[in-house]
């Protein structure tokens, strides 16, 4: 052999050499598109997890379920970190991965119960070595029950104005989202008018004043430091008086330790009960979804204090604790019913259970 390449030329046995090692590298390459073929699609397009598709529904930016899936890409980013861990080496779900699986929801703040009762309603059902495509559904389909049906704002009264109480503290969003739900009714052709009822926060009725103005919505209002209850029951009666479709009352951003300030509120639904039969029609508690877990606490004492009917829960687009929505819903029995996706003044949308479950565990 080394007789044979001694007789060789050295331009040759220099090609002969290239050609083998860009063989090899070609075959490198091949190999490993096959593998990365062969595994489950990632959860995230940057590879923060596998286990659900990382393409948004084939629908316009502007839909339902695109704009779901855009703003939960936090929540869903931190959950298919801990997804990919109820799988085994080979792709398929085992004992182990399964009881990893409530960490995974806990993480996402699904809350705790709701985590494990899910976990052993999917250990019931769940075949060993099981695909990750069957633990997706089963696990989308366990999240839909705890979330229930959907659940819009109240219909209008057969006679007077709608009238909706907006609660929740401050930094929550509520100034904000009362400003952009008056835009959506205004869009609807709907006469709206806002009740500057949080007399305490410096500056919150220049701010609801402002968020009238952008929509051409008026504002009724008193002297900063004024009797709430006195704003409403203003409204009220200015709304009769013409013939508003729409009347959306602030209240101020109440600490739900501070006894005296729910007591407060809870004055002020009364006086709207005499300033129209049945007022308030809804009572919105408004929720920073960032604030996770602790946002039920706020949940309970506002529940207790004035009935609350619907949550709004805004920063969704902004938080990896989008799975709260499961924990209002399956611990306080509150319907979610609109959600911030967004900072625009339309993206304030209707809660979409369906969206919203596609958007975290994907599809396959």
């Amino acid at each position: 052999m080394q007789g044979f390449a001694d007789g060789l030329d050295p331009a040759l046995l220099i090609a002969l050499a290239v050609a083998a090692l860009v063989s090899v590298t070609l075959l490198g390459v091949a190999i490993a598109r096959l593998r990365r073929q062969a595994l489950p699609p990632p959860m995230m397009a940057d590879g923060a997890g596998q286990g659900a598709s990382a393409d948004p529904p084939a629908l316009d930016e502007n839909g339902v379920a695109s704009r779901f899936f855009r703003g939960l890409a936090k929540t869903r980013e931190r959950f298919g970190q801990r997804f990919f861990g109820a799988l085994g080496p080979d792709g398929k779900v085992n004992a182990a991965g399964l009881q990893r699986l409530e960490e995974a929801l806990i993480s996402a703040d699904v809350g705790v119960r709701a985590a494990q009762d899910i976990g052993a309603a999917i250990q019931k059902r769940a075949a060993q070595g099981a695909t990750v495509q069957a633990l997706r559904g089963l696990l989308g389909e366990e999240l839909r029950k705890r979330i229930g049906d959907p659940a819009g704002i109240a219909a209008f009264p057969q006679s007077g104005p709608l009238v909706i109480l907006v609660v929740g503290v401050n930094g929550s969003g509520k100034t904000t989202t009362i400003g952009k739900l008056a835009a959506r009714y205004q869009r609807d052709g709907k006469k709206v008018l806002l009740g500057a009822g949080d007399t305490f926060r410096a500056g919150a009725i220049e701010q609801l004043k402002v968020w009238g103005e952008r929509s051409g919505v008026p504002v009724v209002a008193h002297q900063e430091g004024g009797d709430p209850a006195a704003v409403i029951f203003d409204a009220i009666q200015a709304a009769k008086a013409r013939n508003i479709d729409v009347v959306i009352c602030d209240t101020a951003g109440r600490l739900q330790a501070q006894k005296t300030l729910m007591d407060e509120l809870g004055k002020v639904v009364r006086v709207m009960d005499k300033a129209l039969p049945g007022a308030p029609h809804e009572v919105l508690l408004v929720l920073d979804a960032t604030i996770g877990q602790n946002a039920l606490s706020q949940a309970r004492i506002f529940k207790e204090v004035v009935g609350v009917t619907g949550v709004v829960l805004t920063k969704l687009d902004g938080t990896a604790r989008g799975g709260v929505v499961v924990a209002v819903r399956d611990e306080m029995g509150i319907p979610v019913k609109l959600v911030g996706l967004g900072e625009g003044i339309d993206d304030l949308r209707d809660f979409d259970p369906d969206a919203f479950v596609a958007a975290l565990v994907g599809s396959g």
